[in-house]
């Protein structure tokens, strides 16, 4: 299946108009933000779009590095940072690429609504650069849609969105067997995640890293 192009929704698109741009930070990371649960320090927000929770996590007191594929939205995130008065560093890069445009290692990693866009053969790829983007024992939140999901036609793994997007659908368990030979799963559940347009089943996995091997 083809990617879809990221940068041709961005450069088309009114900011305004796309759906996953939500400029209230969501509240489950603000639950496991400032209930203490990831303590400030670096952080780098795959997927981070033009640049909202890159935005709440510099706030917050992280030192943040927002990753994505789209020169526009990283444009556009570039702006709102000095807009707001916040200092994030925005990067251009393919989040399933060698990523060497990221110096060091992460203490907390961040992809919301990320995951839904890579498709099953891309997700390990994507699941070792996160591990190897943290440090021993690094926090990771990956939130995206469920296969119970009521939207975009409400069954089938493969559901195409009005911007032509094609997402991927996502079980706990399926999602359980990708992330568990490399991050101990601390909470995992699905939740209901409010959007610009309508609401969405997700599953929510907030994870630890560990060494290969190790299980707990």
């Amino acid at each position: 299946m083809p990617p879809v192009d990221m940068e041709a929704i961005y450069a088309k698109t009114p900011v305004q108009d796309i759906p996953w741009d939500v400029a209230m930070p969501p509240a489950a990371l603000v639950e496991l933000v400032e209930g203490a649960q990831v303590a400030p320090g670096r952080a780098v927000d795959f997927g981070c779009g033009a640049g909202n929770n890159s935005i709440y996590l510099a706030r917050q007191g992280f030192e943040v590095t927002g990753v994505d594929i789209s020169p526009t939205a990283i444009g556009i995130a570039r702006q709102r940072a000095r807009q707001k008065g916040v200092k994030c560093n925005f990067v251009v890069a393919d989040v399933l690429g060698d990523l060497k445009a990221l110096t060091g290692c992460f203490d907390f990693a961040l992809d919301w609504e990320l995951l839904h866009h890579l498709y099953p053969d891309q997700r390990p790829r994507y699941v070792q650069n996160v591990w190897d983007k943290l440090v021993p024992d690094g926090r990771y939140l990956s939130l995206c849609f469920s296969e119970n999901d009521p939207q975009f036609g409400g069954s089938g793994k493969f559901r195409k969105t009005s911007l032509g997007t094609m997402l991927y659908f996502s079980s706990e368990a399926e999602l359980r067997e990708l992330f568990s030979p490399g991050f101990a799963i601390r909470d995992m559940r699905t939740i209901p995640v409010r959007g610009k347009h309508a609401s969405h089943l997700a599953v929510y996995a907030f994870m630890q890293k560990r060494q290969r091997g190790r299980r707990g």
